[in-house]
């Protein structure tokens, strides 16, 4: 299997890409459980054609592994009945761009059944797939579209940024009782980073990094140190996103946000200094008022700016 590649550390941590964590995670979570199953395209002898699930049909079988036909609707739509019944079903979609062919099953059905049926259903179905451009995949295969999943009400989406993060968030997601959209950015998988030899799912919160959104919303591949996130259920995020000693943890309440109240004052600071620099009146006037929400609208368009061209960074 793939985690046997890894790396020795000290201290009771391994050195893992994030591939291998995402291996260990499954292989796990299907001997702890045995109503996990995985289904997709090539994911059994071949492994996917990334390899990130290579050697677990060695150990729990083509029964528990299955390789699907080219039918994506159709093996979600398996699955979301599978989790109704009581299974726990881990479906691989091998490029995010094929989200477009499951989007009944997942936004209409898997998330809203648990409201549909007043509580008396539950759909414990991870969905794993990838975002980003890479192996020359084209159009088709490239597109990063995890806003489109993070906007449907009833699911929990993951994007996690480290080898850590990875595999804890992945045991929470399979654990969850609720669908979970499991996205990985496929430049991160050769990413190599400390896992602790007891990862158990997420139980905890941490702040890596003060950046321009607080741990509910990160980018993979362009955030370096920042922490694994779940993207528009921040309740869940504060159970999922992961420890590290990578960075020294913090408390979300420790740190000052840059969000438009916390900046309103300095934006008014500068500009009374830039009046006075000019020779204007900058009291209750109208000019001074009108720099104020000049500069206002420019740090939320800044902050949707960053969001859109994935550089969140402190």
């Amino acid at each position: 299997m793939m985690s046997s590649l890894s790396v020795q550390s000290p201290a009771g941590t391994r050195t893992l890409t994030m591939g291998q964590a995402v291996n260990e995670a499954l292989a796990e979570e299907l001997r702890r459980d045995e109503r996990v199953f995985i289904i997709g395209e090539d994911i059994a002898e071949a492994g996917t054609p990334f390899k990130i699930l290579s050697g677990l049909v060695d150990e729990f079988g083509p029964d528990r592994i299955l390789d699907s036909p080219i039918s994506e609707a159709g093996i979600t739509g398996l699955a979301v009945g599978a989790a109704m019944t009581g299974m726990r079903p881990v479906v691989d979609i091998m490029f995010g761009d094929f989200l477009t062919l499951v989007m009944d099953q997942l936004a209409n059905q898997a998330a809203k059944a648990h409201y549909m049926s007043g509580g008396k259903l539950t759909v414990p179905l991870v969905l794993r797939t990838t975002l980003g451009a890479t192996r020359r995949s084209a159009a088709q295969h490239s597109q990063s579209l995890q806003a489109w999943v993070a906007h449907i009400p009833g699911l929990k989406v993951v994007l996690p940024s480290t080898p850590a993060d990875a595999k804890g968030l992945l045991k929470t997601a399979i654990r969850d009782d609720n669908p979970v959209v499991f996205i990985e950015d496929k430049l991160e998988w050769q990413q190599k980073g400390e896992v602790p030899d007891a990862c158990a799912s997420r139980s905890s919160t941490s702040e890596r990094r003060m950046g321009v959104v607080p741990t509910t919303a990160t980018m993979p591949s362009t955030a370096g140190g920042l922490p694994g996130a779940c993207c528009g259920v921040p309740s869940w995020a504060a159970r999922g996103a992961a420890n590290t000693t990578a960075a020294p943890a913090a408390s979300i309440n420790e740190k000052r946000m840059l969000t438009v109240p916390s900046i309103r004052p300095v934006v008014r600071s500068i500009v009374r200094l830039r009046c006075r620099r000019s020779g204007r009146r900058c009291r209750r006037g109208r000019g001074s008022r009108r720099w104020c929400r000049h500069a206002l609208r420019h740090l939320r368009s800044t902050q949707r700016h960053l969001a859109r061209r994935r550089i969140l960074r402190a």
